[in-house]
């Protein structure tokens, strides 16, 4: 009965995940691995491999909710970790619960026991396979769920800290909080809230999932809305307190602010993307994580969105005519904005990072732009703007060994358009190798 209950109450989730996010689906490129290791709870192991895999690619850990499944997830609200995986070249596997209900298990003494004999027994060896078959960077293996995948989110996290680098939680509660003495999975206390314990004893419940660990823990950013009734909101506020403590920080924000107007974000430890801990409330909003735009920011603190040899660093390019930065007019993120050159100031609107499937991007998170040919045309003259990146093959572009950029669709060059003043506009032109088409990146 305690099963079906949970199944019942986190049934609306799924539904919202595939209301919310329908997008192309991507099933056949999501593929079953099988033996893959310790497996004592006949776990599926589901592996995406993009077409261009980074040299040293990051590793994300997908975890589904409860009524889930690997392909439900991957084509429904996890979808946008799916296309990004395209962009930045890293590794997706994707865990599924074959049991009644297809929850994880976060309850049992096993599943909250490094190497116990559960669940996360089984996603580690995931993990493990996953590392020996592809040249995973060790310091980029990063975790993400939603719901039941959120409450293992944090459970992977505290069991095994020595392995992931971060993590993204929609929905979750504190690791331990759904533990049970009888077997369960499900835990009405803590799924209602009313758990609640110090920061220190919820740093403690942590620690007891792997005795004797004394290093950092991951950073962990973590989401929940406010009229949640699922997994009730009070929970985010004891998730705060257990990773605050985990990394030794005051539970007061180094950081406050409002990326869109019905989220309320905190960071601790500091107040960059990667900020050692994240909050962030949806106000109006209950178990229906994550909504559109969220993945984006969860994709940016995780770190996949950069490094590990898929991208290159992010910073100018630099025109060699007029010694000036490729730059968006009045650091404005609004889809259309045609390119020009300005003086170089080392700005974000001037940071531009090539993706390993072609792309040239400046800013990240929700605001991420590719550099565009405006309308898809191939004709001589055509503006550069930004737009959402949509892997189209307007937005791909070759850095060629004579410093000009060609435009993979039109072969054309990325040129000045007849100056070399600030403020001059950036076009599409015949590639003639004129010092107004080449360009450095330095």
């Amino acid at each position: 009965m305690k099963r079906l209950l949970a199944f019942l109450l986190l049934l609306p989730l799924a539904v919202a995940g595939v209301v919310l996010t329908a997008g192309p689906a991507a099933a056949a490129a999501l593929t079953r691995v099988t033996g893959f290791g310790a497996n004592p709870t006949n776990l599926g192991m589901y592996l995406y491999v993009p077409d261009a895999v980074a040299p040293k690619p990051a590793l994300l850990v997908l975890v589904h909710y409860c009524s889930g499944s690997a392909s439900a997830i991957f084509n429904g609200n996890g979808h946008d970790y799916a296309t990004a995986a395209d962009r930045y070249g890293y590794l997706v596997v994707v865990p599924e619960a074959t049991r009644d209900g297809h929850c994880f298990d976060v309850s049992t003494k096993a599943g909250l026991t490094r190497d116990g004999g559960s669940d996360t027994t089984g996603i580690m060896a995931m993990v493990a396979w996953t590392r020996q078959h592809y040249n995973v960077d060790p310091g980029r293996i990063v975790v993400s769920g939603f719901s039941s995948g959120a409450m293992m989110t944090n459970v992977l996290a505290a069991q095994y800290p020595d392995v992931f680098a971060a993590g993204s939680a929609f929905s979750g509660v504190p690791a331990g909080c759904f533990a049970t003495t009888d077997g369960s999975l499900w835990n009405s206390q803590c799924a209602g809230g009313n758990v609640v314990k110090s920061a220190q004893q919820w740093a403690d419940q942590a620690h007891a999932m792997y005795p004797g660990y004394a290093g950092t823990y991951p950073r962990m950013q973590l989401w929940h809305g406010n009229q949640d009734t699922t997994l009730a909101y009070p929970n985010y506020g004891e998730e705060i307190k257990q990773w605050t403590a985990l990394r030794g920080l005051s539970q007061t924000p180094s950081f406050t602010d409002h990326p869109q107007s019905s989220w309320t974000r905190n960071r601790y430890g500091g107040t960059g993307t990667q900020a050692t801990v994240e909050g962030i409330t949806i106000a109006g909003t209950g178990h229906t994580l994550p909504q559109a735009g969220m993945v984006a920011y969860a994709i940016s603190f995780l770190g996949l969105d950069s490094g590990g040899g898929g991208t290159t660093t992010g910073g100018p390019v630099r025109s060699v005519a007029a010694g000036r930065c490729l730059d968006v007019p009045g650091q404005s993120t609004t889809q259309g904005t045609r390119i020009q050159v300005w003086d170089c100031h080392g700005g974000t609107n001037q940071t531009w990072t090539t993706t390993v499937a072609g792309e040239l991007t400046v800013y990240s998170g929700g605001a991420l732009r590719c550099l565009d040919a405006e309308g898809g045309s191939t004709a001589p003259g055509t503006a550069a703007i930004i737009w959402a990146c949509h892997g189209g093959a307007n937005q791909k572009w070759l850095a060629n060994s004579d410093g000009t950029v060609t435009s993979a669709q039109s072969g054309l060059c990325l040129e000045l358009a007849g100056s070399t003043a600030n403020g001059t506009a950036v076009r599409l032109g015949t590639c003639t190798h004129a010092t107004t088409q080449l360009w450095t990146r330095n």
